[in-house]
């Protein structure tokens, strides 16, 4: 399950993604859209997604998993306007051990951050806004 998409990140669903009765740990990772950004207010948070984003998704999870034989895993990003709280971005992995899990999940993650093209505007409560990863 690699997907960008602007519904609701269901997590249960990414969890069972990776669900095998040979893997004895599973990793998740929840991005969640806090309330502030370094020491401001945030009152409301998008996310544009460019047009190849599935498909750079998709290589970076493929990447990923080819340095990492022997882990499953899945990777969810949303776009669009989210609430404080909500799910923006979500990773499973599982592996045999915690140890493998917990470091392809982190490899996996920082990727996704530095390779998606997706950029977040964020507004801030005193009418200001900025984006974020925008290039």
């Amino acid at each position: 399950m690699f997907l960008v998409t602007d519904a609701p990140i269901d997590v249960t669903a990414l969890r069972a993604a990776v669900t095998v009765p040979e893997h004895g740990a599973i990793v998740v990772f929840e991005g969640v859209v806090r309330d502030h950004d370094r020491g401001r207010v945030v009152r409301a948070l998008e996310y544009q997604v460019h047009p190849g984003a599935q498909e750079a998704l998709e290589h970076i999870c493929a990447s990923v998993a080819a340095e990492a034989p022997g882990v499953r895993l899945a990777a969810v990003h949303r776009y669009g306007p989210l609430a404080i709280g909500e799910v923006a971005f979500a990773a499973a992995v599982s592996s045999a051990h915690r140890e493998r899990a917990f470091a392809v999940c982190a490899l996996l993650v920082d990727r996704v951050k530095a390779e998606l093209p997706i950029w977040k505007r964020q507004e801030f409560d005193d009418g200001s806004h900025e984006w974020v990863n925008f290039a």
